[in-house]
């Protein structure tokens, strides 16, 4: 369970528009932590649900497998047990197959086709643990064979917001970590144990 040192919003005191957030937080990870504090700052959470979200995420010209795929390797990269909570069935029900899920730790070799690879390859440069990340000419031409650049940026954006976010949660300790999470947590600094 997330230990947050910032104040929570009960559901019970939420406004009635955030209840969905919440009700669906909880349903996918027992951790509706993130909306509990945000709630506090509507118009970020706004931001974070509603125009990433809503109009970038779930919206934009980047078809949503590939956007799912890199979310989850992001998670899985990072070490956040709650976002891989919600983000299994979000590949799943964008068509990622179960045994590409099982495999995206190992791409290159897995089942995936060359494009859902070369977005992969991308995410692993973007991700928050791979401090020399840079595009190379290679994984250029790679991701040029399926994506143009205005698809290059959106992917990228969508990256950037996500390991951003994902930071914060890690600092402000608004999710669960997995135990190979390489971020240290809140609980950590002070003495207490992680969780």
């Amino acid at each position: 369970m997330a230990n947050t040192l910032m104040q929570r919003i009960p559901r019970t005191e939420l406004p009635a528009q955030l209840h969905v957030a919440w009700d669906t937080l909880n349903r996918l990870t027992g951790e509706p932590t993130f909306v509990e504090v945000f709630a506090q700052n509507p118009a970020m959470l706004d931001f974070v649900m509603n125009q990433f979200y809503g109009q970038i995420f779930f919206g934009g010209q980047v078809d949503q497998r590939y956007k799912q795929l890199a979310r989850l390797r992001l998670s899985t990269l990072h070490g956040c047990r709650t976002c891989n909570k919600q983000n299994v069935p979000g590949a799943l029900a964008a068509g990622i197959t179960q045994a590409q899920i099982d495999a995206i730790g190992h791409f290159e070799t897995g089942p995936f086709t060359d494009a859902e690879k070369a977005v992969l390859a991308y995410t692993e440069q973007v991700a928050l643990t791979n401090m020399d990340g840079r595009m190379s000419a290679e994984l250029y031409q790679r991701l040029r064979a399926h994506f143009s650049d205005a698809d290059l940026c959106e992917l990228g954006v969508v990256m950037a917001v996500i390991s951003g976010m994902a930071k914060l949660a890690f600092v402000l300790d608004l999710v669960e970590r997995e135990p190979y999470c390489p971020f240290g947590s809140a609980a950590a600094s002070d003495g207490t144990a992680a969780h």
